[in-house]
């Protein structure tokens, strides 16, 4: 599967793993996690091509789809 998302360029991010219990009484790191984007693999109908796109999208890029319609927004993302 695909790590980015080809519409909204969203990525894994590399965040602290701080609570504010440890933080308040002593140094206890544990250490950095990767969070990852929810990419979702979806097939899309896109009827200007009469047919089928198989694409992984984070679930703000199928919002965009839905808002914007499958050829353009694919197309800006040169996916197709």
């Amino acid at each position: 599967m695909a790590k980015t998302c080809p519409v909204t360029k969203k990525g894994s991010q590399v965040g602290g793993g701080y609570s504010n219990r440890i933080r308040a009484t002593k140094f206890n790191p544990t250490g950095k996690v990767r969070k990852h984007p929810n990419l979702q693999k979806k097939r899309i109908f896109v009827p200007e091509l009469n047919r089928t796109v198989t694409v992984t999208l984070s679930t703000q890029g199928l919002r965009t789809v839905a808002k914007n319609g499958a050829y353009k927004t694919l197309k800006a993302a040169g996916v197709i």
